[in-house]
């Protein structure tokens, strides 16, 4: 559907083209051949012009591909990805200010008024283009003289070739400036870093932190097997001690004391002599009283003995206490036994005292081992910081050395691919000014038509009158004329010989064309029937009055009964196209100077006419009055069908006025006549009076300027009717 549409719009507007160029081929023609002979003239005039050529090759340089600097300088990359092309900057350098300005003072070149060459007059005799899919750029010169020529485009690609090479150097010597000041900075960031890394090892006894945590793992599962190995052996010397001590009936410290005291000489020798004495005492008291000298002496000594023991005994054990004598003596199971418990206990507290040092030790793992992560992600932190600098400052040591040897190159990524030479021959030739000279010409008619076409405000086609005004298109009629001016030079004469066709000519369309609107006029008002219609048009000249004419001769030819009237006071002319006198008319039936029957005339069967009559001073008073109204519910009541010719729009408001009487008003357009201005001021003041606008008529169609063909020939006619219209067309649309 969209492309039906694409091709019905290509065809309207190559239709209207093709209008335009036969309305204005005339002017563009006289247009075209002095411009296309002036411009042939100041060709051959003309200095011919010679054109040298030369080539430039962009490519990376060589030497400079193993230092980064030197690849990046020499690399044509653009700035804008997808947008630009290399060559294409590297061309705007060629033609610089700078490159330009030093070919200039190179060569001295001179202006016609011996005035030092401008850069932009130097610029415009060049041309810079990129060949495509290569990376070669041809730099071309036009010049008067051959030699010049190649001299320039030789000189121009040397300066530019010095030129780059400098851009190069001095993009190197910026990027060394540059990394001269950051390296002293990357050497302190380095130093810092690296201070900082031995702090953290030195704070946190960081050596390996990864084999310290897989050491610590395994310390920690050996710490856990001895201390379960020494828990175990706690609880058996426990268990054995617990045997024993019931065996006693003592504790660990009362075995310690009897086996310190059973093992001590002093003690057991101060007990063998109490025993003794007890011996003594004992037996005396067999044969002696507690009183005697002897018991009470022996009773002296053992109490002193005692006292002895006791001392020795707080001696052993750490404590004044006595202990009874039972266990001061014990047997030798007893000591063994009371020995075996000293040992388990002593064991046992050796083991106690293992597993807490083990078990302190293995809290220690465990701390340790709990901060290790923390400690290694700081480490790789600190690491990371020291890589990092010490890459940035071996990168920049690096590129310090590359943006050294790039600056000492002397090369550049441009080379001369082929210098320019002198050429033979010149670019312009005969064919090529005559062809220049014809667009020149061509386009100097284009422009003509253009400026005819914008200063005619009229209105040229059917299509345009439908367009602009908006009416009803009633009926479309053939010009009368077989001229081939155009309408506005022409303007057809309203008093040409053969004005009434419908009459004079029966058979011929553009009668046809009359009495198809006729018959239009029929199916205008289904409501209401037309009886009193009034004719008339936007400007003068536009044949409303020969419209009127040949309507009512239409009209009468269906036996019904009509009523021309001129109603044109300012400037009638229905008297002269019926050759009648014009008076009494309509002005003189107003004023009641004749009657009605009098001032009328029948021209033919069914058809009468009443003139203007004389022209008064002021028409609007009489067509504006109620005599006027009266005359027309006259002619209605007495008549089939009125028909008024009405002055034009912009002539008098006479036609606002009787249309306000009349059934109707149909609006007369002529193309090549009326302009869009005063149409659409005609549609306007038809509008705000309040008139039933029936509709439009076209008047003095001439086929051949339309777009599309409204009408097409049918027949050939005799020779008076040859006369009046060539060629006709009848109505497809």
């Amino acid at each position: 559907m969209e492309s039906q549409e694409t091709v019905v719009n290509i065809d309207k507007y190559w239709q209207a083209l093709l209008q335009v160029l036969k309305r204005r081929w005339i002017p563009a023609i006289g247009i075209f051949f002095p411009v296309f002979l002036i411009s042939v003239l100041a060709f051959s005039l003309k200095k011919p012009s010679y054109v040298a050529e030369g080539k430039l090759l962009f490519q990376r340089t060589t030497i400079s591909s193993f230092t980064g600097v030197g690849t990046e300088t020499a690399k044509l990359e653009p700035v804008a990805q997808d947008k630009s092309n290399p060559l294409t900057t590297e061309a705007e350098v060629i033609l610089s200010f700078p490159v330009v300005h030093k070919t200039i003072e190179t060569l001295n070149l001179k202006d016609n008024k011996g005035a030092s060459l401008k850069p932009r007059d130097f610029i415009k005799q060049l041309t810079v283009i990129g060949i495509k899919e290569t990376d070669i750029l041809k730099v071309s010169n036009k010049n008067t003289n051959p030699e010049k020529a190649a001299q320039v485009v030789n000189t121009l690609m040397a300066v530019y070739l010095e030129h780059n090479i400098s851009n190069h150097r001095a993009q190197a010597q910026a990027a060394r400036k540059f990394i001269e000041k950051q390296v002293p900075k990357a050497e302190l960031v380095v130093r810092q870093a690296e201070a900082e890394l031995a702090d953290f090892k030195e704070k946190n006894k960081v050596v390996a932190l990864q084999e310290e945590a897989n050491k610590a793992v395994e310390v920690i599962g050996e710490l856990q097997k001895q201390i379960s190995t020494d828990q175990s052996q706690i609880a058996e010397v426990k268990a054995q001690s617990e045997v024993i001590r019931n065996q006693l009936s003592m504790n660990s410290q009362q075995a310690i004391a009897t086996t310190s005291l059973s093992q001590s000489p002093g003690v057991q020798d101060i007990l063998k002599e109490i025993q003794q004495l007890e011996s003594q005492l004992a037996a005396r008291r067999t044969i002696l009283q507690d009183r005697h000298p002897e018991i009470i002496n022996l009773k002296s000594k053992l109490e002193a003995l005692k006292g002895i023991l006791q001392q020795r005994i707080g001696n052993v054990v750490g404590t004044q206490q006595q202990e009874p004598s039972s266990n001061l003596q014990v047997g030798v199971l007893q000591q063994q036994l009371t020995a075996e418990l000293v040992k388990l206990e002593s064991t046992r507290l050796g083991l106690v005292s293992k597993a807490a040092a083990l078990s302190n030790l293995q809290a220690a793992y465990k701390q340790r081992l709990n901060i290790l992560p923390k400690l290694e992600q700081q480490q790789r932190q600190l690491e990371r910081k020291v890589q990092v600098s010490q890459s940035t400052y071996s990168l920049l040591l690096q590129k310090l050395q590359e943006s050294e040897i790039a600056e000492n190159q002397n090369l550049g990524n441009a080379r001369i691919m082929s210098t320019a030479q002198v050429p033979e021959e010149p670019i312009s030739s005969p064919m090529v000014s005559y062809l220049i000279a014809s667009l020149i010409g061509i386009l100097a008619s284009l422009a003509t038509i253009y400026l005819l076409e914008v200063r005619d405000k009229s209105i040229k086609t059917v299509d345009e009158a439908k367009e602009l005004l908006r009416l009803t298109l009633l009926g479309v009629i053939p010009s009368f004329s077989k001229s081939k001016k155009s309408t506005r030079g022409n303007q057809e004469s309203e008093l040409s010989t053969h004005q009434l066709v419908v009459r004079d000519i029966p058979r011929s369309p553009i009668s046809e064309s009359f009495r198809m609107l006729r018959a239009n006029l029929k199916y205008t008002s289904a409501d209401q029937e037309l009886k009193v219609i009034v004719i008339t048009s936007s400007v003068p000249k536009e044949g409303k009055s020969t419209v009127a004419a040949n309507l009512a001769i239409a009209m009468a030819q269906r036996e019904r009964k009509v009523l021309l009237v001129d109603g044109d006071l300012h400037r009638p002319v229905q008297h002269q196209i019926w050759n009648l006198p014009n008076s009494p008319g309509l002005s003189n039936v107003i004023v009641g100077q004749a009657e009605i029957r009098a001032a009328t005339a029948q021209v033919m069967d069914n058809l009468d006419v009443l003139t203007s009559g004389v022209v008064p001073p002021n028409p609007a008073s009489l067509l504006d009055s109620k005599r006027m109204a009266g005359l027309i519910e006259n002619f209605a009541a007495n008549y089939d069908f009125v028909i008024i010719d009405a002055p034009s729009l912009t002539v008098a408001a006479d036609a606002a006025s009787i249309g306000q009487m009349a059934d109707g008003v149909l609006l007369v357009v002529r193309p090549g006549v009326v302009n869009s201005v005063n149409a659409a001021f005609a549609k306007e003041l038809l509008e705000k009076s309040g008139q039933n606008v029936l509709g439009q008529v076209v008047n003095g169609v001439i086929p051949k300027n339309e777009p599309h063909s409204y009408y097409y020939f049918t027949e050939e006619y005799n020779t008076q009717e040859s006369d009046i219209v060539n060629k006709s067309t009848r109505t497809v649309r």
